[in-house]
């Protein structure tokens, strides 16, 4: 068994994986406790380079909600060697592509380029996330900007919804703040706040550089060191990687129901419960439960709510992992006026998946619904990058697909049955929009 990377010693490279075709994943760790992941993907003239933070929204302070969004903003504003048009503009010159995200629970700033072209990406993206002056006039600029995204965020339903859904949830804990913040705490953030948050979390030890595509291990990591030997980024770090974010204890969610009004010609519902942790071994049970659930046309809620009542368009299913938590929801958009036969709809469905689990069709087809969206999903470089940089970050592990699979194939009928006899027997939480003035019959559903 490879081991992690909080026991490699820091100048070493281990191979972690390889398979018949060409393929292998190598990683280093560089002084400083920076990890530098790599996946040679035969036959493809791309690479894709990714570097992932294990810091998100639920790691900021009440007074600092949205600062981990905000920096991501920020750090494309400008370093020390660049303006922010020729951090745009060196990638756009090579049709290459420049972007990051911000989760609850990490950040990642990516790029796609010919593989020719991968030093550069390197060393823009090193400089953006090591050496950002986060300059005063950018951060009023961009306070303009993420306000009107958050404006635009509040006018989706769809996302409005969910951002109700996780409030209700997750009240009480840090996982219940959407990760842009609020208008209020956007609009309090100081620059001096934001420079703070910045040199505290964007830590070499706690960073996973990950490169998927076209690409030679050792080269990958002679330009990285290069590109960060620059920066004061390793400084005041250990020599080893932080562990993966802990996961204890578990956080408990909150059941009820929320309610948001809105003139809409629709209504919106999400239905949910608790349900695994990331680095739980009954998540790969529950996603199969999941894809017989509402994964898809031949779901048990498509094909009840949709197909043979036709109460709704859009119905679906999904599971989240965080560290110490995790859901299973139930999500639908409907007429207004149909929005208590769809509820009570899902909350049968969940009802007879607790007390029957599936019968062994909906077993092998959930099961190959999953495996084959897993193969699929993994036919570029970038989506190789997310996955080898994801591992190492969140799991501290890397599973081969063939592992992958065999833990899927491993699901038997009464593991699905007991994951839901163990989810789905508590009081969920309900988030609702659309034009109802009363909460009390969507509180009364799930009490």
């Amino acid at each position: 068994m490879v081991l992690p990377a909080t026991e490699q010693k820091p100048g070493t490279t281990r191979t972690l994986l390889k398979d018949n075709d060409g393929g292998v994943v190598r990683r280093t760790v560089l002084p400083g406790g920076l990890r530098v992941i790599t996946e040679l993907v035969p036959g493809v003239r791309s690479a894709s380079l990714g570097v992932w933070l294990g810091v998100g929204s639920r790691d900021e302070a009440p007074g600092l909600a949205g600062a981990s969004h905000f920096l991501e903003h920020l750090l494309f504003k400008g370093t020390r060697q660049r303006t922010a048009l020729e951090i745009s503009t060196a990638l756009d010159r090579v049709g290459g592509e420049l972007n990051a995200f911000t989760s609850k629970e990490y950040t990642c700033y990516h790029a796609r380029v010919l593989d020719d072209d991968l030093p550069l990406a390197i060393d823009v993206v090193a400089d953006m996330v090591a050496s950002s002056v986060v300059a005063r006039d950018d951060v009023e600029r961009e306070r303009k900007v993420i306000l009107d995204e958050i404006a635009m965020h509040d006018d989706d339903p769809d996302d409005a919804v969910q951002n109700l859904f996780h409030q209700r949830m997750w009240a009480g804990t840090r996982l219940e703040h959407p990760v842009f913040g609020s208008v209020g705490s956007i609009s309090e953030l100081s620059r001096e706040q934001l420079v703070r948050y910045y040199r505290r979390r964007y830590r070499s030890d706690k960073t996973v550089v990950a490169v998927a595509g076209n690409v030679n291990h050792a080269d990958v990591v002679r330009k990285v060191r290069a590109a960060w030997s620059t920066t004061s980024f390793m400084g005041d770090c250990s020599d080893r990687p932080r562990a993966p974010r802990s996961a204890s204890p578990v956080i408990r969610a909150s059941s009820g129901a929320g309610l948001l009004h809105r003139r809409t010609e629709q209504a919106l519902f999400v239905l949910g419960v608790p349900g695994v942790s990331r680095g739980d071994d009954r998540r790969f049970a529950l996603g199969v439960l999941n894809a017989v659930l509402g994964g898809g046309p031949s779901s048990r809620l498509f094909q009840e709510i949709r197909e043979r009542r036709g109460l709704a368009y859009a119905v679906y299913s999904y599971v989240g992992h965080f560290a110490d938590a995790g859901v299973l929801a139930v999500g639908a958009g409907c007429l207004p006026g149909d929005i208590d036969d769809v509820i009570a709809i899902s909350r049968q469905e969940l009802h007879r998946m607790a007390e029957s689990g599936l019968t062994p069709d909906e077993l092998e087809r959930g099961k190959g619904q999953l495996k084959g969206g897993t193969v699929l999903s993994l036919e570029d470089s970038e989506s190789r990058m997310s996955r080898i940089g994801k591992s190492e970050l969140l799991y501290g592990e890397l599973l081969s697909i063939n592992e992958l699979l065999g833990r899927v194939d491993a699901v038997t009928l009464d593991d699905v049955r007991d994951v839901a006899r163990s989810l789905l027997g508590v009081s969920p939480t309900l988030a609702v929009i659309g034009p109802f003035d009363d909460p009390a019959p969507f509180e009364a559903v799930v009490s």
